[in-house]
């Protein structure tokens, strides 16, 4: 394997050429924990940033069995029929003991993973939070340089905090059952705050009338909180990923944001914004591995670790002396 991978040239020429393959070995590199891979897929990144940034990022989230993967290969599908290639980078809730993939979104979106327009690339979310895999950042650039106009990052939806893939997309959709019993009060207060549109998913037979109410009750909760600062109001859909209804409305829905916030420059502060919060996050996390790469400091750690279970010292103390020695 070593021996015959290509070069970072060859290889950042044959994904901007599209080719699925070389995309997957790439986002396996971008994963790896590996030094020699790390440094390749680094060089790769510089490679193709230029040809990066010019996809519509859409988060998508909501509680397990609202139905996501169902809605996405719906609205995947309608997607690739209007020419549009796609990329589903789906994360799965991952085994604590194998930090595995548990669920394995090829099968849950059958259809849309045989069409050639889109690409699906379920990952583990490992022991990160917010449900989104460690490099997704690097995967959505990735799949922007292979020609994906959409990217859809599918988080976990398990109770994490959502902040996480707000902070890489460009359009925050929130996935919502009618009559779940988690309308308004049960559903977390900041979910709704950073959703640009909410979306009642099975809105149909026996649910279409509850659908609606529930519509009506989001769109009324929508208007109490603060007016977003991109201009765009967040709108309250129903659908019906089964018998395909309301699904061009949501794209309808998701071009007239684009639209909006373009228009008045905030899509692109939004997306400044998000980089800068990545640069910050890179500098606390290699801070972090550089000081449990010293073996000095690990066993400081260790020592500091039995003061605080002992009770003689307290946890920000400690912290403050590993600083003192950096």
């Amino acid at each position: 394997m070593r021996n015959t991978k290509p070069s970072v040239k060859d290889f950042s020429k044959s994904l901007i050429q599209a080719d699925t393959v070389t995309l997957g070995r790439a986002i396996t590199l971008i994963e790896s924990k590996k030094t020699e891979d790390k440094k390749f897929a680094d060089a790769l990144l510089e490679k193709i940033l230029p040809s990066t940034g010019k996809s519509l990022r859409i988060g998508i989230t909501g509680s397990p069995g609202v139905g996501k993967s169902t809605f996405i290969e719906a609205f995947g599908k309608y997607l690739t029929s209007r020419g549009k290639k796609i990329a589903v980078l789906a994360v799965d809730p991952s085994s604590m003991k194998t930090r595995g993939s548990i669920l394995g979104d090829r099968t849950r979106m059958e259809e849309l993973s045989k069409d050639a327009c889109a690409f699906i690339r379920p990952t583990s979310s490992g022991n990160s939070l917010g449900g989104v895999a460690d490099r997704t950042r690097e995967t959505i650039l990735l799949c922007e340089a292979a020609g994906y106009e959409i990217i859809i990052v599918e988080t976990v939806g398990v109770g994490q905090s959502e902040t996480a893939v707000r902070n890489m997309v460009d359009f925050f959709l929130l996935l919502q059952l009618a009559g779940a019993g988690d309308e308004l009060q049960g559903i977390k207060k900041g979910i709704m705050e950073m959703a640009d549109a909410i979306i009642i998913t099975k809105a149909d037979g026996e649910n279409e009338k509850k659908a609606k109410q529930a519509q009506t009750e989001f769109q009324h909760a929508l208007h109490l909180f603060q007016p977003s600062t991109s201009g765009w109001t967040p709108k309250v859909l129903t659908t019906s990923a089964l018998q395909k209804k309301g699904i061009a409305e949501a794209w309808k829905m998701i071009e007239s944001f684009h639209e909006v916030t373009k228009a008045n420059n905030s899509f692109q502060e939004n997306r400044e914004q998000q980089k800068l919060a990545w640069f910050h996050e890179n500098i606390q996390l290699m801070m972090k591995e550089k000081i449990l790469q010293s073996k000095k400091t690990l066993s400081k750690i260790q020592m500091l670790e039995k003061k605080i279970n002992l009770g003689k010292i307290l946890p920000s103390a400690a912290a403050k002396e590993i600083l003192k020695g950096l």
